[in-house]
């Protein structure tokens, strides 16, 4: 299903190469911000719009997510030692600890809501779990950090004043749909390939990993449509991945963000009980496994429908930034 959405990504990818007025594209054109913004976000500012944007998942959500974050049991900033990232950790029956390296971009405010949105899974699973089935696998909990993620994109773009504003939004959005769903799904069917390629019998070297590799970077971004070349020199790519060494783990953070487009696009359009059903799932914790638990939700994971929702999410977010660039500024 993902590599039927291929178009949209390729759609996107032109649309970087003319926001960057480049003359053709390659694989590090990926990386640099198509909209610069100053906007700066303090850890309060953060916490607040957090909050704000979680109003269509309930009022006791937002009571709760301010109850938790009153109870500071964040660490916020940089700190000489401190791993990198962001990470939600904790004991049974306490307030989540969230470790997060906030530094006032747009990105952290980012992060702060996601991780936050694997805090209020875990208050929500503890308040209603025994410890047994508190804990929640990976596949549920992405669904609600990349949730509270996109409640956020919807919220900032409701706030949004300026063409420029809304331009780096859409943008931001854009780019994480790119990165958290299409990129991880290319590195699922590169290691899918290279199971698939031991079994058979192959021996798998790193050239034949390389070759294997280059021909997924090809395919996902369009080299055979002109949409972007992809010099040999960064098929290697694959090697650098630490994902790798957790197999199967990479495929989880692309269905958790289609989950994630199913409930939120269901949520944002005020399908009666939607917001009850997805707490529902956050407040099962492990109890029940995860793929019939979302399937009695309304989310089949094995049906085309949460690929195709975040495919349809990204084509709106497309749609408003060509109409924006059509604008004067």
């Amino acid at each position: 299903e993902t590599n039927k959405g291929l178009p949209t990504l390729h759609r996107y990818l032109k649309l970087r190469q003319r926001l960057l007025g480049l003359p053709d594209l390659a694989y590090h054109d990926i990386y640099p911000d198509l909209v610069k913004s100053e906007r700066r976000y303090t850890p309060e500012e953060s916490g607040a719009l957090t909050v704000a944007a979680t109003a269509p998942l309930s009022a006791d959500y937002q009571r709760r997510l301010r109850e938790a974050l009153g109870a500071k049991t964040m660490h916020v900033f940089p700190a000489p030692g401190k791993s990198s990232g962001a990470y939600q950790s904790g004991i049974y029956g306490m307030t989540p600890l969230v470790f997060l390296n906030h530094q006032g971009s747009f990105d952290s405010l980012s992060t702060f809501a996601h991780e936050w949105g694997h805090g209020m899974h875990t208050v929500l699973a503890n308040a209603t779990q025994p410890f047994e089935t508190a804990s929640y696998p990976l596949f549920l909990a992405e669904i609600a950090s990349f949730s509270n993620e996109l409640l956020l994109q919807q919220h900032l773009l409701g706030q949004a004043r300026t063409r420029d504003e809304r331009l780096y939004l859409l943008t931001e959005a854009v780019e994480r749909l790119r990165s958290s769903y299409f990129r991880q799904t290319m590195f699922a069917e590169f290691e899918l390939a290279t199971h698939d390629a031991l079994q058979r019998g192959e021996a798998l070297t790193g050239k034949r990993m390389t070759q294997l590799y280059c021909g997924l970077l090809r395919k996902y971004h369009g080299a055979d449509q002109g949409v972007m070349k992809i010099d040999p020199v960064v098929c290697s790519e694959w090697a650098f991945v630490p994902h790798f060494h957790r197999p199967f783990y990479v495929y989880q953070y692309a269905t958790s963000m289609a989950g994630a487009a199913f409930f939120t696009e269901q949520i944002l359009q005020k399908k009666p009980g939607m917001p009850e059903t997805y707490l529902a799932v956050l407040r099962s914790g492990g109890s029940v496994h995860p793929v019939p638990r979302l399937r009695a939700a309304g989310l089949d994971m094995d049906s085309p429908a949460p690929y195709q929702a975040l495919v349809r999410h990204m084509d709106r977010l497309l749609d408003e930034i060509e109409k924006l660039l059509a604008q004067k500024a």
